[in-house]
């Protein structure tokens, strides 16, 4: 089963961004999961941010590709990790 990487870019002080962070902690506990947290002020972070212009933290990434803007949608991100964990390589 191929670990899928979620990037969080989170702002500081950002309670959506925390609650993500708590989440996805959770998550990494039953899926694998690599869990990759970038400060919006770094380097990498403004790169993100000027790429995908969120409206809100946090900024999601699943496997580079943009999932979400905001909070966290938990039963969207287990719905697309489950159909890509079921497809699996072939």
């Amino acid at each position: 089963m191929p670990i899928r990487t979620i990037t969080v870019v989170y702002a500081p002080a950002c309670h959506f961004c925390a609650d993500a962070q708590d989440a996805l902690t959770g998550l990494a506990r039953e899926i694998p999961v690599r869990v990759e947290l970038v400060e919006a002020g770094s380097a990498a972070g403004m790169a993100l941010v000027g790429a995908y212009r969120p409206a809100m933290f946090p900024l999601v990434l699943v496997d580079g590709a943009l999932f979400s803007q905001g909070r966290l949608p938990r039963g969207k991100l287990r719905t697309l990790l489950g159909q890509a964990t079921a497809a699996g390589p072939r």
